[in-house]
């Protein structure tokens, strides 16, 4: 069962409790501020320095003033390069939550190398995107022991809407890749629909209110068509990021030998917008009018 979010939930009883992030981008940066609102001492690193309190001058310092490690990197490379770093200064007290988004078999690589340094290891994706962190309304899909989530999960808590047990290290990365698959596809559909509109001379307002009053609506719908209307691109979840994540995908598809039609033509819209600067921007940049 979904383990839902007590609102009233405040911090951690021991408040001096520390924890280190590992990634400062759009979401690790919004769950280090939350957490240190809490009343943690938060410790951080970023490959690229940053200005901020807390900030190491490496991962493995983080791991060895915090043993709660909580890891928002870009990809499975990244990953593994940090808990490669992070692993000589692992104990058995430490938990890694990895909330990179990760091939099923990427994630099972991280929690073995994790396993192997001694320590214990979440597979952690999220839904939920820079408003959600700011709003601290995340979603955490999760793999992986029982006994350590019910360790770590107060602290989840402190950025979460619900925290979602989806069974072993790997189960929790394959939920957040199929779903992606579906919200790109969502929003690929959604911008050619409003080009059609466009095309045949009818009011993109008008085709907003018909879809707020249609079985098709979704909350992925009511996200992305308003910065679709106004041309507002401006990065939620960045284009080069649900791209990668169709990539695994479809990668996954290929190893069971299934074809995946409507996120190859996702794939190739995202990467003709990347070739032509826009990897950047949120992946709803597919509804830009020239």
């Amino acid at each position: 069962m979904p383990h839902r979010r007590n609102p009233d939930f405040v911090s951690m009883p021991n408040r001096e409790t520390a924890l280190g992030i590992i990634g400062l981008g759009i979401i690790g940066s919004r769950v280090a501020a939350n957490y240190r609102d809490s009343g943690h001492p938060v410790w951080i690193w970023n490959r690229s320095p940053k200005a901020l309190p807390g900030f190491l001058g490496s991962p493995e310092e983080v791991a060895r003033r915090a043993t709660r490690l909580f890891i928002y990197v870009a990809d499975g490379p990244a990953a593994l390069a940090v808990i490669d770093r992070l692993a000589p200064a692992l104990t058995p007290a430490h938990i890694i939550c990895n909330h990179t988004t990760l091939g099923p078999d990427e994630a099972r690589e991280c929690g073995r190398r994790v396993q192997a340094a001694g320590a214990q290891y979440l597979d952690a994706p999220f839904t939920g995107s820079r408003d959600a962190a700011a709003q601290r309304q995340i979603v955490y899909y999760v793999g992986g022991a029982e006994t350590t989530l019910r360790e770590i999960e107060p602290i989840l808590q402190i950025n979460a809407k619900a925290i979602l047990p989806m069974g072993g290290i790997g189960d929790a990365s394959l939920m957040k890749v199929a779903t992606n698959l579906v919200s790109a596809g969502i929003v690929s559909v959604l911008a050619e629909a409003l080009t059609v509109v466009r095309a045949a001379g009818g009011d993109p307002d008008k085709f907003a209110l018909a879809l707020a009053n249609n079985a098709s609506r979704s909350a992925t719908t009511d996200m992305k068509l308003a910065g679709m209307l106004a041309q507002d691109f401006e990065p939620r979840f960045s284009l080069k990021h649900m791209v990668k994540d169709n990539r695994l995908g479809r990668d996954l598809a290929a190893a069971h030998g299934l074809p995946l039609p409507s996120v190859e033509t996702f794939i190739a819209k995202g990467e003709a917008l990347m070739q032509q600067g826009f990897g950047e921007n949120d992946f709803s940049v597919l509804g830009r009018t020239e």
